[in-house]
């Protein structure tokens, strides 16, 4: 049987090919326990039957965010990394200045998609979100605000469904083998 997801349809019928995910808190106010945004998130990717590769917080700090995700990206281990936080437009929100520059694509359809499914959660407030997607060294970095509601829109609705290679009618599990072609 096929479910239904937006844009698309999980066939069912197919194995699921599980992606190491790696999930990034950028707070300068979040620790382990306080880490709502990180948890809801860590907690989707196991569900969905993925790996948890790795979960940690660093500050909203361009070179912290930066060297974790570099980190992450030549340990050869994590497939995708999604953070959440620091998409904002405060003079402390870096996560963009911080991640695209480290893109080799960046991937522009991301951020249209997101804001359309948040326009549908939060209306005219989307507009305060700098979510950002693109490809790091063959990885996956998708960048979310650092809401629940945030997190959950952004994974639930918009990048969960790619990260399953049994969607269709195309997903970006199928591509992963071929990100560094040249």
């Amino acid at each position: 049987m096929n479910a239904l997801t937006p844009g698309g349809r999980i066939d069912e019928s197919r194995a699921l090919k599980p992606v190491r995910i790696a999930v990034l808190t950028i707070s300068d106010t979040r620790d382990e326990e306080s880490d709502t945004s990180g948890h809801v998130l860590a907690e989707r990717v196991k569900a969905a039957g993925h790996e948890l590769a790795d979960k940690a917080i660093c500050k909203d700090s361009i070179r912290e965010i930066r060297e974790k995700i570099q980190a992450w990206v030549a340990s050869g281990v994590v497939e995708a990394i999604i953070t959440t936080g620091g998409t904002g437009i405060t003079g402390r929100d870096v996560t963009p200045e911080a991640v695209e520059p480290l893109f080799d694509k960046k991937l522009d359809g991301f951020s249209t998609v997101f804001h359309m499914v948040s326009y549908a959660s939060v209306g005219l407030s989307t507009l305060q979100s700098r979510a950002t997607a693109g490809i790091v060294g063959g990885v996956f970095v998708f960048c979310l605000p650092g809401s629940n509601g945030a997190v959950k829109d952004g994974w639930d609705k918009v990048i969960s469904a790619q990260l399953d290679s049994r969607h269709g009618p195309c997903n970006m599990v199928e591509l992963m083998p071929r990100l560094l072609e040249t």
